[in-house]
């Protein structure tokens, strides 16, 4: 066979692929699946869901429940809260359901076929990676609530609520003219959309680069409403600055009650809250650091992320060495962005950082795990490394994390004479991987950025990331004129300026905390 034939044998083959992929895809496109949630029975603290479908090209069909949801990097096992599961044909005729695999349920039926699945989740776990539902509201991550065809990611998802209650708040589309009608382009948009219900409270909005911001919530408490609406105004417009780009037309953070954690998303954040005790000033300092954290996650994970972290496989643990970035400067950040909006001093923005530093070299797991190792391990040890088989052998990316982040930013800010900073590398990789080549970066990709913007190596600062070599405060904090100690009796350690620093020390400093 010649040369010439093998080429073109060749380029049909690709052509080929290419057609029967886009095909697919449109195919995808044009089947939609249509859910009914329904709370109208709280007494039970569970909820109903109905999938109404059709225009399927195949005759075998798994329908499947996610085993996690992205911003939380455990096995939920959400499959093991679908009580009663039935399928039926556009006559009511029940359609035999294969239980394939512990969240997988096999439909066979003829192609085209129009068709009903109708399953009963419980709902009585208070988490924001859950969902509960009791007598005054409910609160549903979408990953616990909806099946998916794999081969069918791509299509789009409309959505109604039944619910005993006055309000709804959600990321998703509302769909104009319905009440509690909402839709999505794909699985992956629905599933960053957790949904809440109940008689909810909506703070005042206000808007930043012409977009605008919501908080709505559920027993948010008695607190200076206006106060905290704008602080987060102020802190938003320096997130944005920071980036230079607002990728979403409106944002919302929803308030699901008093407990812990929050969950990062594309135009949303849902997120544990109560402000009953912002009137005092170490409680305030924590919400507002919690929430600016949440929020900067939308840069910051969601797309500025990690090769690994997008496209989902929902069905696994979805591995990365990069999760010490995802999370470990979302924390520095959620630091600088609330002192740079001027709601915090110096002095308050070093105590956080010292309190990191404590609880890392409190911790003789910073002896045994890097940081990519606590990435990658996270799914195991879980997210602040304590639920390992042994916890003294791990540690918190979220604690070593901000450190190292610290450290990169102030080797690039020396190397640079205060030129460049850790601010250019995101918004390097915001533009360039996220805008420009719409995907994630790898390892290297991320280091390259930073010694780009240093104009030089930092293979001394990138050991910190993948070893477990002490880190060298002494030398980085002093490019920003800054020192740590440490109290022999207490283990406690405090970063605080030095008696006496140079002209370019200040210049770090000051700008690094955004005062010029």
């Amino acid at each position: 066979m010649s040369n010439y034939l093998k080429i073109g044998l060749r380029l049909l083959i690709i052509g080929l692929f290419a057609v029967s992929v886009n095909t697919f895809a449109q195919t995808s496109k044009k089947i939609r699946f249509d859910y009914t949630i329904d709370f109208g029975m709280p007494q039970n603290q569970s909820f109903t869901v109905v999938l109404r479908s059709e225009g399927f090209p195949q005759d075998t069909l798994d329908f499947t429940m996610p085993q996690w949801m992205p911003g939380y990097y455990q096995i939920m096992s959400y499959a093991k809260q679908v009580n009663t599961i039935e399928a039926k044909d556009a006559k009511g005729k029940i359609l035999k359901l294969h239980k394939k695999a512990e969240n997988i349920w096999q439909l066979i039926l003829p192609k085209n076929t129009p068709f009903s699945i109708k399953y009963s989740v419980t709902a009585k776990r208070n988490f924001v990676a859950a969902a509960i539902v009791d007598s005054a509201h409910a609160y549903v991550v979408t990953t616990a609530a909806f099946l998916y065809v794999p081969e069918f990611l791509h299509s789009p998802v409309k959505i109604k609520v039944k619910t005993p209650w006055k309000d709804v708040a959600t990321g998703l589309t509302p769909v104009i003219g319905k009440k509690h009608e909402f839709m999505a382009s794909d699985f992956d948009i629905l599933y960053d959309c957790p949904i809440l219900s109940g008689n909810l409270e909506e703070l005042p909005s206000f808007e930043v680069g012409g977009k605008k911001h919501r908080f709505v919530g559920y027993k948010m408490g008695q607190f200076d409403k206006v106060r905290l609406m704008s602080q987060l105004q102020k802190i938003i417009e320096q997130a944005t600055s920071l980036v230079g780009d607002i990728p979403y037309q409106e944002y919302t953070f929803i308030g699901i009650g008093p407990g812990n954690g929050g969950i990062e998303h594309l135009n949303n954040t849902t997120v544990s809250f109560t402000g009953e005790n912002l009137s005092q000033r170490e409680v305030e300092i924590k919400i507002l650091n919690f929430l600016t954290h949440e929020y900067f996650h939308h840069y910051n994970v969601k797309r500025i992320r990690p090769f690994e972290l997008g496209p989902f496989d929902y069905s696994q643990m979805n591995h990365t060495n990069q999760l010490w970035i995802s999370e470990g400067l979302t924390v520095y950040y959620e630091y600088l962005l609330v002192k740079r909006a001027g709601l915090i001093s110096e002095s308050e923005v070093l105590t956080n950082l010292s309190r990191n530093i404590t609880n890392i070299q409190n911790n003789p797991g910073r002896l045994h795990q890097s940081l990519t190792q606590a990435s990658y391990d996270t799914w195991k040890d879980g997210p602040f490394g304590t639920s390992g088989k042994d916890a003294s052998k791990s540690i918190s990316y979220y604690e070593k994390g901000p450190l190292v982040g610290w450290i990169v930013d102030l080797a690039i800010r020396n190397a640079s004479n205060n030129q460049k900073s850790l601010d250019d590398v995101m918004r390097y990789l915001y533009h360039y991987y996220y805008k420009k080549l719409k995907r994630g970066f790898t390892d290297a990709e991320f280091r390259q950025a930073c010694e780009t913007i240093a104009g030089q190596s930092l293979s001394a600062e990138f050991e910190y990331i993948y070893n477990t070599k002490e880190l060298d405060y002494s030398t980085y904090l002093g490019y920003a004129g800054l020192e740590v100690s440490v109290d022999e009796t207490t283990h406690k350690w405090t970063v605080s300026r030095k008696v006496s620093i140079t002209p370019k020390q200040e210049a770090i400093l000051k700008s690094w905390l955004g005062s010029i």
